[in-house]
Parts: structure tokens; sequence; C-alpha cells
């Protein structure tokens, strides 16, 4: 393998790599997996109605990612919650609660696209009240359903959540799946490589010819 070779390979390997790791490669849910998670779930708290809706999610799984959309009021007087400090503020219970999110979450290639605090209460409402006021939004990418699941069916989740639900008010969270997604990191990192390695490529070779 000659040196240019190699220039291009690297690159190459390195976005496969890459590509492989934070796209799912399993497919989507099987039974037996619906079935673990419907037994691990009610000992977090998700039963009734609430379960049922998870299950149809989890049977309608194509296996692609999908985008957590998160609305969020933030309690201003949290009520205390075991674990933890006497006077915890909203901000500190749910920074708890994602000390337990961010590993997990990255770990699987699931992280924010975007996150952001309101400047302005909701512009337009139709057919729901009581949500005029929000603090912040998120949008979280989840590499599967198989990876929301595995994350939230950890028993370390179950107090952690308790942070985040003493830190609401109130909360919307929707999964959409991506039609149109431009910042895709499979797409970026490369175009990035791509043109990195192009402009190696006539720098080096380039004063040769």
């Amino acid at each position: 393998m000659n040196s240019r070779t190699l220039l291009w390979a690297i690159p190459l390997v390195l976005y496969l790599v890459f590509a492989w790791w934070y796209t799912n490669t399993e497919g989507p849910l099987t039974e037996q997996e619906i079935q673990r998670f419907m037994q691990e779930l009610p000992t977090f708290g998700f039963e009734g109605e609430r379960l049922e809706r998870i299950r149809t999610f989890m049977e309608n799984d194509t296996g692609r990612q999908f985008i957590m959309i998160n609305n969020i009021d933030l309690n201003e007087d949290p009520p205390s919650v075991e674990g933890a400090p006497d006077g915890a503020t909203a901000s500190d219970l749910m920074g708890m609660y994602m000390e337990y999110m961010w590993p997990a979450l990255l770990q699987r290639a699931c992280h924010p696209i975007f996150m952001g605090v309101t400047v302005f209460d909701s512009m337009d409402i139709v057919g729901i009240e009581n949500a005029e006021v929000w603090d912040q939004g998120a949008l979280m990418r989840y590499r599967s359903r198989r990876d929301l699941f595995e994350i939230i069916s950890n028993p370390e989740f179950q107090g952690r959540h308790d942070f985040k639900m003493a830190g609401l008010v109130k909360t919307i969270a929707y999964p959409l799946e991506t039609r149109l997604y431009f910042s895709d990191p499979r797409l970026l990192l490369a175009l990035i490589l791509i043109t990195l390695t192009s402009l190696l490529d006539l720098w080096i070779y380039g004063r040769r010819d």
C-alpha cells in the first residue's frame, strides 16, 4: 500500500468505525426484548395506560434513530428528595439526575442536538391547557428505542428519576423519527474528513506534480 492510498484509507476506516458505532445495527426490538422490558418497567413506576403506550412504541419499532423533544418547566420550590441535599434547587436536582444520564447516553451514541432556555412564554397554543410557561427545551438524539429502554430499565435510573420529577412542575417529551437531518454527525464527519484529506492530498502530492 503506497502512502497516498494510506492517506485516504486511514480516514475511511475511522469513519466506518464511527458510523458502525453510531448506527443501530441490531434492527428493531425483538419480541423477547419487549417482554423483558415490559417486566422490568413497572418496577420503575411505569404502569397502566402509560405502560401500554410504551408497549405500542416498542412493538412499532423501526430500528431507526429518533429525536426526543423535551419541553421543561422547572419547579421554583421543589420538595425534599431522599438522597438530595437540603434546599436543593430544581437545577441541582436535574444535575443529579443527569449525573446518571450523561454516561448512559453517551456510551450508547445518544446525545443532545440542541438545548436552550426560553426567552418568552408560548406564542401559539391550541387544544392544550397550562402550556403557556416553559423554562427550557432540548432535543435528544437516541440511537434506537432499544438504547432508550436499556437506559431507563437500569436499576440506577429509578432513584435518579425521582430527582427529575421533584425538579419539574411539568414536562412534555415525545419522539420523532428524522426525515431531514443535515446536522447528523455521520454526514458532518464525512464532509470534514473528505475536506481535510483532500487538502492534505493536494498539499503533499500536488506539490510533487
